[in-house]
């Protein structure tokens, strides 16, 4: 059975830095895609940042420069580092997987993945 558990999630005030994480049984897939995703109340789920299986990232333009994903050597953990946080920041965020080797230019969409977390709220303060 797929786990993605997120944590890290709190509350922080505009340019305060969070790292969230999410712990995988993911680590047995060879061709894995891993991503983390965002939403609002009353809007559409957005693609963040996107891992492929060879390591090759890629981050919606509104985070570009600010938000780092990786994983840990045993790719049991996907995380995202967020600096320089903004109010428009604040969403609900979720970790997805999918064991399935993915093209680098689907990373953001969320049909792209199969499993999904339960999320971790992350609120920015002005």
């Amino acid at each position: 059975q797929v786990q993605l558990v997120e944590s890290g999630g709190g509350s922080v005030q505009a340019g305060g830095s969070l790292r969230l994480s999410c712990a995988t049984s993911t680590y047995t897939w060879s061709k894995a895609c891993m991503g983390w995703f965002r939403q609002v109340p009353g809007k559409e789920r957005e693609g963040v940042a996107g891992i492929d299986s060879d390591g090759f990232t890629l981050y919606a333009d509104s985070v570009r420069g600010r938000f780092t994903i990786s994983q840990d050597n045993a790719k049991k953990s996907l995380n995202l580092e967020m600096n320089s946080l903004k109010p428009e920041d604040t969403a609900m965020y979720y970790c997805a997987a999918d064991p399935r080797r993915c093209a680098w230019a689907s990373l953001l969409r969320g049909t792209t993945y199969t499993y999904w977390g339960q999320g971790t709220q992350v609120t920015v303060s002005s």
